[in-house]
């Protein structure tokens, strides 16, 4: 039973998401046009660190992987 109620949640809230995102289409391209830089900044910052850490790594073991 949890199974079908969890399903049947699920559409629900499915159908009400594409419902409000075709009555405020303009205000989630709005929001989305704000928010994918501030991603792909923390994003490469992100890829920035983890690269300067296996560099270090790699410094650090002489060389070898």
């Amino acid at each position: 039973m949890k199974n079908i109620l969890g399903l049947l949640i699920g559409a629900v809230v499915a159908i009400l998401g594409l419902i409000l995102l075709l009555a405020w289409g303009n205000e989630f391209l709005l929001v989305l046009k704000g928010v994918v830089p501030v991603l792909l900044i923390a994003g490469g910052i992100i890829g920035i660190i983890a690269g300067l850490s296996e560099y270090k790594d790699l410094v650090k073991s002489g060389g070898k992987r």
